[in-house]
């Protein structure tokens, strides 16, 4: 794309005001329960169906990019449609008020947390991880249908979860996925149907090479830095920008890559972890502000607010670079027959991923009798038959859990 088509394209998408962005992402951000796949039905009532930002066939094109990406699909997108409607300032519009209030509320718990002692306090904590199992069960359930419809995916799936089981360094996560994306080569290239649709960006591709040249080089640079400095600063923001960047498949399968990175060394403990988490799906907006809660309780300096904003900034930022690198190439590079097969192995390997996780750490840590057994699987239930909002689900198992401390 030459200069003068990006300005063409920047002049046609740039209709609006970063403060009308801003503005209007704030009440989805206070609104959209449900996680990533919810948030994107959310978008699509807004953009789509009710301000016709963006028509139905570039809508359905941008989410298949932000699935395709590393990185929380759903901020993706809402950072894409600011960046349609008012340029840069508008991208960073959308993300801000997506993200600010359920950071803020999260923040304000992690505070909190530590109050909540006592058999009541430890029971409700101990609920709210509860919440943790059904959720995940939940996220695995759908993945699975959705992404391994067939053997050769549920094979690649299963081979996922094994090797996960069998070692949990980070190696293995990435080892997974990798191999994930190769078996997909091999086996997933029948009945590929070729995408249609065109998607417009303000985004050079000047701009394009330069944002995935961060992208790379923060990944590769930050452990180099990290191991030269010894400041823990720098292993914090690492272990945030490593765990946003090695994310397919959505927000919930960041839970195995933070848990290594922070309990693993001994930064914060598996309860507080798994605390945080159920808290996690009280609140509305993108499931990667879990890093607000992560950064605020650490043990390593920095943490409380200054842990909070750069939890969030290392988390959020590897997706939003991979994204801005992505969007001049992705109308051609999609319609590669390669480019699907490979994707549709990793989507499957993702689902073991998080397969893996939901029995260790989630299980493992938190299903200690039958009762919590019994409570997990009424979430669970009322989560995929009944189709309840989270924050109802979250409500019984926290006081399922201080009933069950008390009684």
């Amino acid at each position: 794309m030459n200069s003068s088509a990006d300005a063409s394209v920047d002049r046609g998408a740039r209709t609006g005001s970063p403060l009308e962005v801003l503005r209007i992402f704030l009440k989805l951000g206070l609104t959209c329960f449900g996680g990533p796949i919810a948030h994107i039905g959310y978008f699509r009532d807004e953009f789509v169906v009710r301000r016709k930002w963006i028509d139905e066939h570039a809508y359905a094109d941008l989410v298949g990019l932000c699935q395709f990406l590393p990185g929380p699909a759903s901020s993706q997108v809402g950072f894409s449609i600011g960046l349609m409607r008012a340029g840069y300032l508008g991208a960073l519009a959308a993300w801000t008020g997506f993200t600010l209030p359920s950071a803020a509320v999260l923040i304000v718990f992690a505070y909190g947390a530590g109050a909540l002692t006592g058999p009541l306090g430890t029971g409700l904590l101990h609920g709210l991880k509860l919440t943790a199992v059904a959720i995940v069960a939940q996220a695995v359930w759908g993945m699975a249908r959705n992404l391994c419809p067939d053997r050769e995916r549920a094979s690649i799936a299963a081979a996922a979860a094994i090797i996960l089981l069998l070692s949990t360094s980070s190696v293995a996560q990435i080892g997974a996925i990798v191999l994930g994306g190769l078996a997909g080569l091999w086996l997933c290239r029948c009945e590929m149907a070729a995408p249609s649709g065109h998607v417009a960006m303000p985004v050079s591709r000047t701009v394009g090479l330069i944002t995935l040249a961060a992208f790379f080089i923060l990944l590769a640079g930050l452990p180099v830095l990290r191991g030269l400095t010894g400041s823990a600063g720098v292993a914090l923001f690492d272990a945030f920008y490593r765990s946003g960047a090695l994310v397919f498949g959505g927000g919930h399968v960041v839970l195995p890559l933070l848990r290594e990175a922070f309990v693993g060394p001994g930064w914060l403990s598996d309860d507080a972890f798994l605390a945080g988490y159920g808290a996690a799906q009280a609140v509305p907006g993108p499931l990667f502000t879990f890093a607000a809660y992560l950064g605020t309780v650490v043990a390593p300096e920095p943490h409380g607010l200054a842990g909070a904003v750069l939890g969030l900034i290392g988390i959020f930022l590897p997706g939003m670079l991979v994204l801005l690198g992505a969007l001049p190439f992705w109308d051609a590079f999609r319609r590669r027959s390669g480019a699907q097969a490979a994707m549709r192995g990793v989507n499957a390997a993702v689902v073991g991923v998080l397969g893996a996780a939901l029995y260790n750490p989630v299980w493992t840590t938190t299903v200690h009798s039958s009762k919590d057994f019994a409570v997990a699987l009424v979430g669970f239930v009322l989560l995929t038959a009944w189709r309840a909002p989270p924050l109802l689900v979250v409500a019984f198992s926290a006081a399922a859990g201080g009933v069950m401390a008390l009684v």
